[in-house]
């Protein structure tokens, strides 16, 4: 008797009624364990430090900054949550939402975002400052992401790479304009890693770092020897001091000189009471943008290596995911995501050392702002959302094959 006859089914038919008899049901939250312990560490690294270093900032309240902190911890954890029990790939359904919301959100900062120290980068509530330029990286990544897999059958024509350029430059154009120089730039690294992930030609990458080369070259030396001045003066000499700091070490180069000094005197295992630059205000901003300075010096190369060990953790786990997702756009979320905190972490921490300019960049869930912390745990429920799906489709192929 034939093995396909009527009276004893194919083992594939057999397979196929045994998928159709298994209960549909959500799959079983499970987090990256890995992943959630370094999100864990650096949040509990953020509040151990915030806590040293604007202790005196408010007088009458020494944990304001810290305590504040917390709650942004905490309602970010929350959303993750919450995010990470959504099926990533639904989103993929509401790209034109997602960017009409990035950029509405921009617009709104320019219209109605309150000034300070020279910039205009959030609106201001009563409890809170929103920075839409954190929240659009996210959305940009699901918008840019869904854009490309709709388009992933066109991936070698120009014109491909062009929209997916085209769609980026309009928020980062107007989120530098406020100026928030550094999350324009988080936005175009994503863009290229978006592409590069996908499998566009080589040609349209170098071509497109050829374009932006010539534009540093063009705005920085051409157009000022032409007498053309993009930038003011001032611009200029912030994203050139860190050649030579020393060279203005009252001006443009005071963050980095002092910087250097702070992590430089932690030495082995950091000043921690003794500390003198972050207690004296030698470092400005120290608790958003040089806040790797103030690590440095209290804890020193103990806690600065901890620090870095678990951004580590987090980006290998988040390229593990990717490897994991059961499809296009989940490989492409992961990969804008690993571009927005592996650019974030070099670009913060290159620049406390003093081998980047600088540019304003926060350190993902360490550096203090409600905005900065609950975009990176949203993105980092974005990674458990493929997490998950990616288990839950294995478990289910399991199932079947054991059928």
């Amino acid at each position: 008797m034939s093995p396909l006859s009527p009276i004893e089914p194919s083992r594939h038919a057999r397979a196929s009624e045994a998928e159709q008899r298994q209960p549909r049901t959500a799959p079983r939250l499970m987090l990256d364990p890995l992943l959630t312990l370094a999100v864990i560490g650096l949040g509990i690294c953020s509040v151990v430090t915030l806590s040293s270093v604007t202790a005196g900032t408010i007088a009458g309240d020494p944990h304001y900054y810290s305590e504040r902190q917390g709650i942004y911890l905490l309602i970010g954890a929350l959303m993750m949550l919450v995010l990470a029990r959504v099926d990533y790939a639904r989103l993929r359904h509401y790209k034109v939402w997602l960017y009409g919301a990035l950029i509405l959100s921009i617009f709104a900062v320019l219209g109605a975002g309150h000034s300070a120290k020279g910039a205009t980068r959030a609106i201001s509530f009563p409890l809170f400052s929103f920075q839409a330029s954190e929240l659009g990286k996210v959305l940009l990544i699901l918008a840019l992401a869904a854009l490309v897999v709709d388009r992933s059958r066109q991936l070698h024509e120009h014109r491909t790479t062009a929209l997916v350029m085209l769609v980026t430059l309009v928020p980062a154009m107007f989120v530098i304009a406020q100026p928030d120089l550094g999350s324009g730039l988080v936005y175009i690294t994503i863009a290229l890693t978006l592409l590069f992930i996908a499998g566009v030609p080589w040609s349209h990458v170098a071509g497109l770092l050829g374009l932006g080369a010539t534009a540093v070259v063009l705005v920085l030396v051409l157009a000022p020897a032409a007498g053309v001045q993009v930038l003011t003066s001032h611009q200029v000499e912030r994203l050139t001091a860190f050649a030579n700091p020393s060279s203005n070490p009252e001006g443009e180069g005071y963050q980095q000189l002092e910087s250097k000094i702070a992590i430089g005197s932690g030495q082995r295992t950091g000043s921690g009471a003794n500390s003198t630059q972050i207690k004296g205000e030698f470092v400005p901003e120290d608790s958003t943008d040089f806040i790797f300075a103030a690590v440095g010096e209290r804890y020193g190369f103990v806690g600065a290596a901890l620090v870095l060990s678990l951004y580590a953790l987090l980006i290998w786990r988040t390229l593990r995911i990717l490897t994991m997702s059961k499809d296009l756009f989940g490989a492409l979320v992961a990969g804008g995501v690993v571009a927005m905190l592996m650019f974030q972490v070099f670009v913060n921490v290159g620049v406390a050392v003093d081998i980047m300019p600088v540019t304003g960049v926060t350190l993902p869930l360490i550096s203090y702002g409600g905005s900065s912390v609950i975009a990176t745990l949203l993105a980092v429920g974005l990674l458990q959302s493929i997490y998950v799906q990616a288990r839950a489709t294995e478990a289910l192929k399991g199932r079947v094959l054991r059928s």
